[in-house]
């Protein structure tokens, strides 16, 4: 590849710079820098060498609260999502490796419920997981691929998912590099944040403790007013019923965090393979799963609280259980509905 920058400096090497110019002279990026940035990059204004240079850098160094809030901005501005009503936005970018994907009965429960969900999510970047995207048809739930098809089933089923690939294909791409570079990059955390529809509430979850605070602060900087981020099972927004559960939240505009107890002394297993089969008779009432379902009540519980339909933890709890327990799934199969289940 013949270099053509020798006697001009390309415009974006000035953002690599000021982030790898070693241990003294380099510093993160203010909001503005970030946004300036992250916006040449989804137009595709940087070469492969800067992309991968630039992505590599903020990982070892870890993004700060305005370096993502400036990335999510210049995202936002990208993809001129359209204006339809949402109540959550819940992102689910890391797959499941010990256990079922317990959160998407949490969200769909919530739908029947009224409540409008959009998810958005990625797959097949990191090897051996179980994604939402293989899981929602199983479910009976279709992936949708434009936003007409999100404000559709949002009216149909008050539940949509959009694969990042499909609303923002610039970002899904680099999320898949993740096996060639041989670690995450930024974009696994800043996608999180984007909440496309601004919904209501922000549900977001991450691997390591360390990043709640800086998705909290991240949050606070774009002006979400309602936001909860936890260290979810798996990188998943999923309560983990066998350990203490903190949220990073935001409610009305002011940062709060809030500790939930471990719902079991001892810990379960983690399951030996995945069998949808068995997912799904738990979903109708045909199995019973102690962790499963208690992860389920557990992630409900969270989502009221972020949605503000309940005012504590143990109000939000049994309504999780009545919501649960009342499902249409398992009441169909009681009624002997077998077919059409997911009508």
């Amino acid at each position: 590849m013949k270099n053509i920058y020798r006697d001009v400096e390309h415009p974006f090497a000035q953002y690599i710079r000021i982030i790898g110019k070693g241990k003294t002279g380099s510093r993160s990026l203010s909001f503005e820098e970030a946004q300036a940035a992250f916006a040449m990059i989804v137009r595709g204004e940087v070469l492969e060498a800067q992309l991968g240079a630039f992505l590599m850098l903020l990982r070892v160094k870890e993004e700060s609260p305005e370096e993502l809030a400036g990335f999510v901005a210049a995202t936002r501005e990208w993809l001129q999502a359209p204006q339809i009503a949402v109540d959550l936005d819940w992102s689910s970018y890391a797959g499941k490796r010990k256990h079922y994907p317990w959160f998407l009965l949490a969200a769909l429960v919530l739908a029947e419920n009224g409540v409008r969900i959009f998810m958005h999510g990625a797959s097949g970047h990191t090897i051996n997981r179980l994604y939402t995207e293989e899981v929602l048809p199983v479910l009976g739930y279709g992936l949708c691929q434009t936003w007409t098809d999100v404000e559709q089933q949002l009216n149909q089923r008050n539940f949509a998912y959009m694969s990042l690939d499909a609303y923002c294909p610039p970002l899904g791409n680099i999320i898949q590099l993740r096996n060639i570079m041989g670690l995450r990059s930024p974009v696994h955390t800043l996608a999180r944040l984007i909440n496309p529809l601004n919904a209501q509430c922000s549900l977001q979850a991450i691997f390591h403790p360390a990043y709640r605070e800086s998705h909290q602060q991240a949050a606070k900087l774009l002006n979400y007013s309602n936001s909860m981020v936890i260290k979810g099972e798996g990188g998943e927004f999923e309560r983990n019923p066998d350990g203490r559960c903190l949220v990073k939240g935001i409610k009305n505009g002011e940062l709060y965090d809030l500790e939930w107890p471990m719902m079991f002394e001892e810990r379960h297993n983690a399951e030996d393979e995945f069998s949808l089969d068995d997912f799904i008779a738990v979903w109708r009432g045909q199995k019973a799963h102690e962790y499963g379902e208690s992860a389920v009540i557990g992630t409900l519980a969270l989502a009221l609280i972020g949605l503000q339909r309940c005012n504590d933890p143990e109000e939000a709890l049994t309504l999780a259980q009545q919501w649960w327990h009342n499902r249409k799934a398992k009441q169909k199969i009681k009624a002997g509905e077998q077919m059409d289940l997911f009508a």
